[in-house]
């Protein structure tokens, strides 16, 4: 996409559908180490629509992380490390 003259772009449809911007919406800009990221502002959001966002992003998470097997406690000792302050006989 090429910036114009007076530095503007036009985020893509699909990018805006799947952030929720629309006319007037606020957005920024943020520079990160790999080049920027487009971020909504979303002050203003019902908190419907915040649920909503977020059982999306659980949704995309589901299934990515692969324990072997382990319970959750084996996991958290595992990530963690023994507990030392436990009196484990």
């Amino acid at each position: 996409m090429r910036v114009t003259t007076k530095g503007q772009v036009t985020i893509p449809k699909p990018i805006r559908d799947h952030l929720g911007i629309g006319p007037g919406s606020e957005v920024e800009f943020v520079a990160t180490d790999g080049g920027v990221q487009l971020v909504a502002v979303n002050e203003n959001l019902s908190e419907e629509e915040k649920l909503r966002r977020l059982q999306d992003v659980l949704d995309r998470m589901e299934g990515t992380l692969d324990l072997g097997g382990m319970t959750t406690d084996q996991y958290m000792e595992w990530l963690r490390g023994p507990r030392e302050d436990l009196d484990v006989d």
